[in-house]
């Protein structure tokens, strides 16, 4: 039976926006590594306008088939074979030199978001940068309405699941090492935080 590449609607909505936030933050970066990268769309898309990065995806082992089917497609040289990543087991040894995730931490337990701030602060040298994307809160209070009402069905689905605020990422960010350098507005109430691996 033939597998059909998955899709996803947002990737395909949300990908100029983000990618005009890389580009200019991914400059001096030749090693990056997407952490949740689910069917592949925004690595192909993103390998394909930075052709000075090698982009390595990674995701859960039971999305890797799906996602290596936009890979294949693709036939990019800077889009190398998906790794299998889950925060709460081994990580890969790298190097890299940036981080990007798109829509990870809402879908994570708190303690999952923790480890995935931990292993970022491992992996990358000082200065480097971890972009994550997605919907936050901050001090508690939701930035729209949309996103107090995705926040509700996330915990009504999984209640360990949910947007997370900025002051617990705060608090897993310093100690990993990581400092916010950039809050960026991006559309739809979601935001792309940029932090940076201290010296």
């Amino acid at each position: 039976m033939t597998m059909n590449k998955p899709f996803a609607p947002a990737c395909e909505e949300n990908q100029a926006p983000i990618l005009k936030v890389l580009a200019p933050r991914l400059q001096a970066a030749r090693q990056v590594l997407e952490i949740g990268s689910c069917t592949g769309q925004h690595a192909v898309h993103f390998a394909a306008a930075l052709p000075h990065l090698t982009w390595q995806c990674s995701d859960l082992a039971e999305y890797l088939p799906g996602m290596q089917l936009w890979i294949d497609e693709a036939a990019l040289p800077n889009l190398p074979p998906p790794l299998v990543l889950d925060v709460d087991g081994p990580w890969p040894s790298g190097p890299f030199d940036a981080v990007f995730s798109a829509n990870t931490a809402h879908i994570m337990s708190l303690a999952q978001v923790e480890r995935l701030f931990a292993g970022v602060g491992r992996l990358l040298p000082p200065g480097a940068p971890f972009l994550l994307y997605g919907p936050f809160s901050y001090g508690g209070r939701h930035t729209s309405e949309s996103n107090a009402r995705f926040d509700a069905s996330l915990r009504w689905h999984d209640p360990a699941s949910g947007v997370r605020d900025l002051d617990a990422l705060q608090g897993f960010a310093a100690t990993a090492g990581l400092t916010l350098a950039e809050d960026l507005p991006m559309p739809v109430n979601n935001r792309t935080l940029v932090w940076r691996r201290l010296d």
